[in-house]
């Protein structure tokens, strides 16, 4: 029997092709989904040639709502695993005065990823199997002055895939929360991140494929990221409120 593909939404990331190159190492067949998906096709061949597996290339726009079905009945055949990576930060300070800006980021991170997901999870219950993975941030935990905007978006799509994943738990369908931290990708460059506390891409790949393996429900890429979100999120709000987090 043919291994059913992994689907990676949001490719074009760092941590996008890092997890399409763990899912292919395990023999895994990949379709690469993100906006101008011809621009993969040097990611293709590598993954390809590099692992032995088939790697297919699809348009995907995570604001496009009404293009979702098409995009899903376009895929040649539907995924065993899909993943959603796809994410957009913005500037803060950018966020708080421009609402079509603060939308955009809303927008990008809750309402397209679990829209998508929405749609696959009715289809893999369908079908009986299948697991969703999504991969949220830790700046979903607790809302910080800094980046309060993106970590809302962040914090719905969290909850999100909780309710999902009780909605299928008996359903043959698994959903998979990922809580990446700090990851020394395109999106962090320049920022000064602390060496503990900053993943590697590749580390988030391995991680996503070992969770969606033994069935894990809620990840944090490196473990020191719960201890620390436990610390934050138990902060009360007075002293919170004065702290420039």
């Amino acid at each position: 029997m043919t291994a059913l593909p992994v689907l990676i939404l949001g490719a074009r990331s760092d941590m996008g092709l890092a997890i399409a190159h763990a899912f292919a190492a395990a023999g895994h067949p990949i379709q690469l989904a993100a906006r101008g998906s011809a621009g993969l096709e040097t990611a293709r061949t590598d993954l390809a040639l590099r692992h032995g597996v088939e790697v297919t290339l699809h348009d995907f726009d995570v604001l496009d709502r009404d293009g979702f079905d098409g995009f899903l009945g376009g895929l040649p055949n539907l995924p065993e695993v899909a993943v959603s990576v796809v994410g957009y930060m913005g500037e803060q300070a950018e966020n708080e005065q421009d609402l079509a800006q603060a939308a955009l980021v809303m927008r990008t991170n809750y309402e397209g990823p679990a829209g998508i997901l929405a749609l696959l999870a009715n289809r893999f219950e369908a079908r009986g199997s299948g697991t969703l993975v999504g991969v949220s941030s830790v700046a979903g935990d607790r809302g910080r002055a800094t980046n309060y905007v993106y970590g809302s978006a962040k914090a719905g799509f969290i909850a999100f895939l909780s309710g999902l994943r009780n909605r299928l738990a008996k359903k043959g369908v698994h959903v998979v929360t990922v809580l990446p931290g700090f990851v020394n990708t395109a999106m962090t460059e320049g920022l000064d991140l602390p060496e503990k506390l900053t993943a590697e891409p590749s580390e988030v790949g391995a991680a996503v494929l070992k969770a969606v393996q033994k069935g894990r429900n809620v990840i944090y890429v490196r473990r020191i990221w719960w201890l620390v979100m436990a610390i934050i999120r138990n902060i009360p709000e007075a002293v919170f409120k004065k702290l420039k987090l």
